[in-house]
């Protein structure tokens, strides 16, 4: 465990928030919003929110939190790791890690095939071609071979715990992925709506060493019911 991370505190543990649903985001209107995460990001990604395709497409508050997390901790720490990030939607996370951080090496965003073209607009759009790859992936179906071939070391999930019936599969695809290599770590943040999502994280304690992460802002978050852990394979 690192000086940045421990494990969960009662205080703050989704557990001990209330059963009532916390309130949906307003859906959003296409349009582009430049985002430098306080600061973090000397030059603003700017991202293309379009929900035609998706709910995906539009900003979500966990994808904020993780972005800000990994820019302000893991900023010179990424430079030889295999990036992937599941569920991108508009991209968010993984753009704003090519953007703030030191990678060597090309990180692939990805989620469901109507979603592509969002991805690959977004990574124009910053002109981050060369840093980032858009790329099909389903929960729960093979693994892409670009996917296999990476063997990624950084996993990468942001409000990807929403639609229930989604959760046995999203947890097949990080068994996959950490089978390829068991040293990964996966960051993962939620924004807790209703009880069955707790489903997911006791379920996900059986495969996975689950820790809370200590994040300067986490006082501020977890008010919100967003909450931020590590998974590590036992």
């Amino acid at each position: 465990m690192t000086d940045s991370e421990r494990s969960s505190s009662p205080d703050f543990s989704p557990l001990a928030v209330g059963e009532d649903l916390t309130p949906l985001p307003e859906y959003k209107a296409a349009g582009t919003t430049a985002v430098d995460f306080s600061g973090l990001l000397r030059e603003p990604i700017k991202l293309h929110e379009d929900l035609k395709t998706g709910c995906g497409g539009q900003l979500w508050p966990a994808g904020m939190v993780l972005a800000k997390h990994m820019l302000r901790y893991h900023r010179e720490q990424l430079a030889e790791a295999r990036i992937l990030e599941l569920g991108a939607g508009s991209g968010l996370v993984g753009l704003a890690v090519a953007r703030g951080c030191t990678i060597r090496q090309p990180l692939y965003i990805t989620d469901q095939v109507e979603m592509e073209p969002l991805m690959q607009h977004n990574i124009a759009l910053n002109e981050l071609q060369s840093k980032v790859k858009a790329l099909v992936l389903n929960w729960g179906e093979a693994l892409p071979q670009e996917i296999l071939e990476l063997r990624p070391n950084t996993i990468l999930a942001a409000d990807c715990v929403y639609f229930e019936p989604a959760f046995p599969l999203l947890l097949q695809t990080l068994r996959e992925l950490t089978s390829l290599c068991p040293e990964a770590t996966i960051f993962f943040c939620f924004k807790k709506r209703r009880r069955a999502d707790m489903h997911f994280l006791a379920k996900a304690r059986k495969t996975f060493n689950v820790t809370e992460i200590e994040d300067e802002d986490r006082p501020v978050f977890s008010r919100e019911s967003l909450f931020l852990y590590t998974f590590r394979r036992k």
